[in-house]
């Protein structure tokens, strides 16, 4: 296998069909990350798994469009956004319940919450981070996750979501803040 991500995109689109072995590697290589970003801006787990499914579903079938004068890290980027994005899009005012599932009486958004189920076992950071990024509204969070986990430029961010340059800096700068204030809250126990 070649070295580099340029290298297994020109193999893989040059492969035989079913052989699938340079694109295998390029999944090995991205799809903690697809996965990992797709779980922070969907704000859902089973959705996230689902998503970057997807995502790598449509780099595959959308390889010969791969120019690359960008890395393919930062194409499969622009394509998991766009998809995530979409999918938020699609889902805004949707809310999924199986009224079937024995354990939705313990469902944290259908109870109120004691000071007793707001705390997290010490030493989970990566929870507690998941957790007070769940909190934030859609409109801070994903600003905040495309700046701050996927490194698009403020000009990128508002190019992507069709807003303003100042509108994606006071929401990346309100949504630190949210942050922060939550995470605090978390660390103490609140």
């Amino acid at each position: 296998m070649s070295d580099t991500d340029v290298d297994l995109v020109a193999e893989a689109v040059n492969a035989h069909p079913g052989d699938l072995r340079a694109f295998d590697e390029l999944v090995r290589r991205h799809q903690s990350r697809v996965q990992t970003n797709c779980r922070y801006l969907s704000g859902n787990e089973e959705d996230a798994l689902d998503l970057a499914q997807e995502v790598l579903v449509k780099a595959y079938f959308n390889l010969k469009s791969f120019e690359s004068r960008a890395g393919f890290g930062t194409w499969l980027n622009r394509i998991k956004v766009n998809h995530c994005l979409n999918h938020l899009r699609r889902n805004r005012d949707k809310v999924f319940v199986d009224v079937e599932d024995p354990g939705i009486e313990n469902h944290g958004s259908l109870r109120s919450r004691d000071k007793t189920d707001t705390g997290v076992e010490a030493g989970d950071t990566r929870q507690e981070i998941g957790m007070v990024l769940d909190s934030l509204p859609e409109t801070l969070r994903v600003p905040l996750i495309l700046r701050d986990m996927d490194g698009l430029s403020y000009q990128e961010i508002a190019t992507e979501l069709q807003l303003s340059l100042s509108a994606v800096k006071m929401r990346i700068k309100r949504a630190r803040e949210e942050f922060r204030a939550g995470y605090n809250r978390e660390q103490s126990g609140e």
